[in-house]
């Protein structure tokens, strides 16, 4: 169902992703009341299911295009697509186009739907100019630069704009920040020694880091990351940004208590 929206507010559909949905439904419902405070009237499609990432990079592209063609469907009728996720918003608005490229049936309609799309944070900074958030939370926070966020979005300096602007809140520089955390999706599943060996390094320099809480804006590198700190004994929160940003930090962290 698509939103009726007031006094001009632009119509936000969130792509709520199947980790947070699954996993870390808490990370929809912050994502829901930043967008409201930089006033946006928001729904969330019921209809939704899979971005169809998993079966894309598994070179299944008959499944893919039938999970993007419900995607398009569900969505396109809104102002903006705006997911928590680096990894889905960069499948929803870079890899669609190609994968209807030269089909002239639908080639126009996904280039207007992926246009739309943006990733949640981005999408605060870059399109509604949100430069602070009136959360508290205390303590100190690294940030890891997911790979997909990064390099297919350009998202690096946003988040932590938005980060410098929570009372109590400061930042630690992260080692490496910009390396991969070895999570991939199925790629720690093809090859887990290798991912095994990137998500060490990356744990080891969250330890070195000396902040408290672990950052990022993709939940599957979180939780990957999550379980190596708790495998080697490194007691850091883990939490999605949209979270902090929004003030909801009473919830237990990504993987329970430490």
């Amino acid at each position: 169902m698509n939103a009726v929206s007031h006094a001009g507010q632009p119509r936000v559909a969130l792509f709520v992703t199947c980790l947070v949905d699954l996993f870390r439904p808490s990370v929809g419902f912050a994502a829901i009341k930043l967008l409201e405070e930089a006033g946006c009237t928001v729904s969330v499609p019921a209809a939704q299911t899979c971005c169809g990432q998993p079966t894309y990079n598994s070179g299944d592209r008959a499944d893919t295009r039938a999970i993007a063609e419900q995607v398009i469907a569900g969505f396109e009728g809104f102002d903006y697509v705006v997911a928590p996720s680096g990894s889905c918003a960069a499948m929803l608005k870079r890899h669609y186009p190609e994968l209807f490229a030269g089909d002239p049936a639908w080639e126009t309609r996904v280039a207007a739907f992926s246009d739309k799309v943006h990733e949640l944070v981005s999408f605060l900074t870059d399109v509604r100019g949100m430069t602070t958030v009136t959360a508290q939370v205390s303590g100190t926070a690294t940030y890891h630069d997911s790979c997909s966020g990064l390099r297919e979005l350009g998202i690096k300096r946003q988040p932590r704009m938005l980060l410098e602007s929570v009372d109590g809140l400061a930042l630690a520089d992260l080692k490496d920040a910009e390396v991969c955390c070895g999570f991939g999706g199925t790629f720690c599943v093809k090859y887990p020694d290798i991912s095994n060996a990137i998500v060490t390094k990356k744990a080891r320099n969250v330890g070195m880091s000396g902040a408290d809480m672990l950052l990022a804006g993709d939940l599957g590198c979180l939780m990957n990351m999550d379980g190596k700190l708790k495998r080697e004994g490194i007691a850091v929160e883990v939490r999605h940004v949209a979270e902090v940003l929004a003030g909801m930090t009473d919830a237990p962290p990504i993987g329970g208590k430490l």
